[in-house]
């Protein structure tokens, strides 16, 4: 078969045989791109390789293009005078987001009685009437009286099976369940003190002080520890910084402050015994050593790292802070003003509702880069890459 196939080849007209080697250059082509966009693909799907390549782009915003160089003199003082009343529109909108700050505290004292109230109705010291409990829903509608009917029958057999609990039992620490932000602090040794948790409040610094807001944790009397209430303070600056007025973009939180804990004999959750057993070098002899070392805890939230006067932080300590301020904005933001919503679950639902409407773009595009492939006379599925593992870190 050897000779046969090397006969052919002898046989074959030059001419052809260039053509052969061109459609086997061509195809070796195809075959590098096709490993290169394999390797594109694999990369982008490699959550370390897209942190670094985000970072070599932050790194570069800002960068000169080389325009400004090549302008002439005379523009480039316009340049410069343009720059300089955009350091005062900086100034301008600092004092913007002052005064919101005023509204922000005037409008809180009229939301304060409203969130009050649910609070006495959280924590059953206020019954509300069957007018302020009528609420329609959309589902309830469509339905038929004798299914209302069926439903309303069920529901107090329900009742009648169950005890008669005091307000809305867990409220809070299921608000916290609820919201992926913070049920990754949570521990499950927490749980059982979250459901002490009686409300949060927000309370903004007073006219005339440095810009700052205060969360305030209230809770009934436990067996973990002998506060009634545990604050959080986050400082915030509103105004441009002198060496870089560009980069203001509304106010920034400086630092926050937690406080003290006065945890109950044994029932500190933010630290964990542990027991190591050390051998002694020379005797050989064995000993166990109790040492008592940080424990994973939502209540970790009250001691932030502190920031010294230089500003200078390690990388830990900013990715906690960073997290942390993200943490306060969002509660007081979010959680507090719509916190029945976060209990029901629809807060949340309309946030996967617009988390799903970009996935489904993107599962279109990529539907079509499928159908595109299948489409593709030299596609072979065995070179599709898998995607990446997701990877905890």
């Amino acid at each position: 078969m050897a000779d046969i196939d090397n006969k052919d080849q002898a046989e074959m007209d030059p001419a052809d045989m260039e053509d052969v080697e061109e459609v086997e250059e061509e195809e070796t082509g195809e075959d590098e791109n096709s490993k290169a966009r394999q390797l594109t693909v694999q990369m982008m799907q490699n959550p370390q390789i897209l942190a670094a390549l985000q970072e070599r782009l932050d790194g570069l915003n800002g960068s000169p293009s080389g325009y400004m160089e090549s302008l002439p003199k005379v523009v480039k003082r316009r340049v410069n005078a343009l720059k300089n009343l955009q350091v005062k529109c900086a100034h301008i909108e600092a004092k913007f987001y002052e005064e919101v700050h005023e509204l922000e505290r005037k409008y809180a004292a009229l939301y304060q009685p409203l969130f009050d109230k649910r609070s006495d109705i959280v924590k059953a010291a206020y019954e509300p009437t069957d007018e302020e409990c009528e609420w329609k829903a959309d589902e309830e509608e469509e339905l038929t009286d004798e299914m209302k009917e069926k439903a309303k029958l069920e529901e107090e057999k329900k009742d009648e099976e169950k005890e008669d609990p005091k307000g809305i039992p867990e409220f809070w620490l299921t608000v916290f369940k609820n919201v992926d932000l913070l049920s990754e602090m949570l521990q499950e040794h927490d749980e059982s003190i979250l459901k002490h948790l009686q409300d949060i409040k927000v309370k903004f610094s007073d006219p005339g002080q440095p810009m700052s807001f205060t969360l305030e944790f209230l809770f009934e009397a436990n067996e973990f520890f002998t506060n009634t209430v545990l604050t959080k303070t986050y400082k915030m600056r509103s105004e441009p910084d002198e060496t870089d007025p560009f980069s203001f973009d509304g106010p920034e939180i400086m630092c926050c402050t937690g406080c003290t804990i006065d945890w109950t004999k044994g029932k500190n959750v933010t630290l964990k015994t542990i027991k190591k057993k050390q051998k002694h070098k020379g005797r050989g002899t064995v000993r166990t050593v109790t040492k008592t070392v940080p424990n994973d805890s939502f209540f970790n939230f009250f001691t932030p790292p502190e920031v010294p006067e230089t500003g200078d932080l390690d990388e830990d300590s900013e990715a906690v802070l960073a997290a942390d301020f993200e943490i306060g904005h969002f509660i007081r933001e979010r959680i507090v003003p719509r916190a029945v919503l976060y209990f029901t679950g629809e807060a949340i639902e309309d946030d996967d509702d617009d988390y799903d409407e970009e996935g489904e773009e993107a599962d279109d595009e990529e539907g079509e880069e499928e159908a595109d492939e299948e489409n593709d006379p030299d596609y072979d599925p065995k070179d599709a890459v898998p995607p990446a593992e997701c990877k905890q870190q």
